[in-house]
């Protein structure tokens, strides 16, 4: 009796086993989708995974944390995003969190605000952004 019953759990076992092997034979395996790191380029070729933007006014990849930070003015909101602005001779370029596009900015002379429309940066204690003379980054 006893070595029937080992008989009948080695037969379990070993059919299990064929089993088992044959559907993994049988079964197509899904192919292997490999992540590109860095494949994430824009149409300019800046690559957003390692921190670049396409900058209007320098004409190329730039990481604009590298540039001056601005913080939303204090509205009583709380916000996890930045905005960024850079300068480049008397011109300026505004990345900001509620824009998709940048905007780039002019000032006539050293000293004075730069202007684009109803956008203003003023140079004070920092920067100042002004849009129709509501400030929203300092």
């Amino acid at each position: 009796m006893k070595k029937m019953f080992l008989f009948l759990i080695m037969a379990s076992a070993f059919s299990c086993a064929k089993k088992v092997s044959q559907e993994n034979v049988n079964t197509p395996k899904e192919p292997v989708k490999e992540t590109v790191v860095g494949a994430d380029a824009d149409s300019h070729g800046c690559k957003a995974s390692a921190g670049y933007t396409w900058s209007t006014l320098k004409k190329e990849c730039i990481r604009i944390f590298e540039g001056t930070k601005l913080s939303h003015y204090d509205d009583g909101k709380t916000y996890t995003t930045a905005s960024y602005v850079i300068f480049d001779g008397n011109k300026a370029e505004l990345f900001l969190d509620t824009q998709k596009e940048s905007i780039i900015l002019e000032r006539k002379s050293e000293g004075d605000s730069w202007v684009n429309g109803d956008w203003q940066l003023i140079p004070w204690k920092g920067y100042v952004l002004k849009k129709n003379g509501k400030i929203f980054y300092t």
